[in-house]
């Protein structure tokens, strides 16, 4: 799968501020299979039944849309980025209203014993994980999110991120994957 190089996704937006309607519309067209990509699997099971993962994704880019007028790119791969946290921060919102909310199925027979932190240890999993990202260089904080979050093969890492080859693309995640190791608890 081929992504969206920064020229053409920067021309989008500019094209979109100008007020181009068509525009919105490739844009969406080429975020979408990678934001659904890395959307999928993200919501916890007991979270589906209320918020499937196409709906995650389409708040994410309903959000993003409303906010295009004021999105500048400053650096290679700067709007998926911003959809990534768009959708991190939708998730952990989903998390936290799931949390709230009373169980509404009837319950059969004898449920094993929980400690109710299911919720709370994928949270805590979650900004543990997004503080090791945090502590990585620009680019090899990139190259993680677009191998493990987005599903990319080293070739289109090594071009999203401007990096030689594929090999380094691939070094370049191996180092960062032992330092993301060395930061979680």
């Amino acid at each position: 799968m081929t992504t969206p190089s920064l020229a053409s996704t920067a021309t989008l937006i500019h094209r979109i501020q100008q007020g181009e309607l068509g525009a919105r519309d490739l844009l969406v067209e080429r975020c979408l299979p990678l934001l659904k990509r890395w959307a999928h699997g993200r919501l916890p099971a007991y979270g589906r039944d209320l918020s499937e993962t196409d709906d995650m994704v389409q708040v994410t880019l309903m959000r993003a849309m409303g906010r295009i007028d004021s999105f500048h790119p400053e650096r290679q791969g700067a709007f998926l980025a911003y959809l990534r946290q768009i959708l991190l921060n939708t998730i952990r919102n989903e998390l936290r209203t799931q949390k709230r909310r009373p169980t509404t199925e009837p319950l059969e027979g004898e449920l094993p014993p929980s400690s109710g932190s299911g919720s709370r240890d994928l949270v805590a999993d979650l900004d543990a994980y997004e503080k090791a990202l945090g502590k990585l260089g620009e680019a090899q904080r990139q190259a993680v999110i677009l191998r493990l979050e987005f599903g990319m093969t080293f070739p289109e890492i090594a071009e999203e991120v401007d990096l030689p080859s594929a090999d380094a693309a691939r070094m370049s995640v191996s180092r960062a994957l032992v330092e993301i190791a060395g930061a979680l608890p």
